[in-house]
């Protein structure tokens, strides 16, 4: 009698375990903040053609004259991927993390490289074929002298987004005449 209890225990338990975490979605969950909607400002641009391929040529031309290299491009989806890796070295950090670790503090830990990786998703704009919805992020991967990464973040500098989105106009502008 006590092996068939023990074996219904062990058959019941996971499905308890499963419901269990099943508490329900809080009902602001989906909801977005005021922040969210201002970031998707800061990177949405609309341009009025149809002509998408077009819009993501233009867009790898930027990108690769902003010193990115292509790592992904899905033109079928409307989706361009790129990186580029720099020196994240700062002469403050080096000398205080040295300090630091000379006071027995531990080892120097300091960052020394990073990686821009920028995401472009282009899509016509809702049910609108004439003209076309452009989404740029750009997010930055540091590693520190111990190879580890230090920091992971989305880059949220609107020069940079208002910059990116002058140069791809010029550029469709001048894909669309032939310049």
């Amino acid at each position: 009698m006590k092996k068939v209890h023990y074996s219904c225990f062990f058959l019941l338990m996971p499905l308890v375990l499963i419901f269990e975490g099943c508490g329900g979605i809080p009902k602001d969950a989906l909801s977005m903040n005021p922040a969210t909607l201002e970031d998707r400002r800061l990177q949405t641009r609309l341009f009025d053609t149809s002509a998408e391929e077009k819009i993501l040529s233009a867009s790898a031309g930027v990108l690769q004259d902003l010193g990115f290299n292509l790592d992904e491009s899905e033109t079928d989806l409307g989706l361009i991927v790129a990186s580029k890796d720099r020196d994240a070295t700062e002469t403050g950090q080096v000398i205080l993390a040295s300090i630091l670790a000379g006071m027995g503090g531990g080892p120097a830990i300091y960052d020394t490289k990073q990686k821009i990786r920028v995401s472009i998703i282009s899509s016509h704009a809702g049910e609108n074929v004439e003209r076309i919805s452009v989404r740029v992020t750009f997010q930055r991967i540091v590693w520190d002298n111990y190879g580890r990464i230090s920091r992971l973040e989305r880059l949220n500098d609107p020069e940079m987004y208002q910059g990116f989105f002058e140069k791809l106009s010029k550029a469709v502008f001048l894909e669309a005449h032939g310049i």
